[in-house]
C-alpha cells in the first residue's frame, strides 16, 4: 500500500509563493504518474497537475504559476506555486494516477492534505 504524507501549506498573502511536498512510501502501486489534486470548500476536488516520465501538465487555472517537480531520490514530489491568488485557496492533495485523455484518475486512498489559504 502507498502512504503518502503531504506538507508546505500554510497561509500567505495573494502574490506570495509556497513549495508543497508530498512524501511517498510503500511500493504495491506504480509510483511513475504522480498528480496534485485540491479541493475548495463546497466544490470537489479537481486535479491540478500531474508528472510523467516525460512530461508536465497543469489545469489552465494554475499553468505559467505552479510547477509540479519531483526527487525520485528522496521519493519526494513538490509543488512550488508562485502568485497565489485568493481562489486557489483549498487542500492540497497527492496521489500516484492513472492519466488518460486530458485528466489523470487516482489510484489509492487520499493522505491527510496540507491547507493552503490566501489572503486578498
Amino acid at each position: 500500500q502507498v502512504q503518502l504524507v503531504e506538507s508546505g501549506g500554510g497561509l500567505v498573502q495573494a502574490g506570495g509563493s509556497l513549495r508543497l511536498s508530498c512524501s511517498v512510501s510503500g511500493s504495491i502501486f506504480s509510483t511513475n504518474v504522480m498528480g496534485w489534486y485540491r479541493q475548495a470548500p463546497g466544490k470537489q476536488r479537481e486535479l491540478v497537475a500531474h508528472i510523467t516520465r516525460d512530461s508536465t501538465n497543469y489545469a489552465d487555472s494554475v499553468k505559467g504559476r505552479f510547477t509540479i517537480s519531483r526527487d525520485n531520490a528522496k521519493n519526494t514530489i513538490y509543488l512550488q506555486m508562485n502568485s497565489l491568488k485568493p481562489e486557489d485557496t483549498a487542500v492540497y492533495y497527492c496521489n500516484p494516477c492513472t492519466s488518460f485523455s486530458g485528466y489523470c484518475f487516482p489510484k489509492t486512498s487520499w493522505g491527510q492534505g496540507t491547507q493552503v489559504t490566501v489572503s486578498s
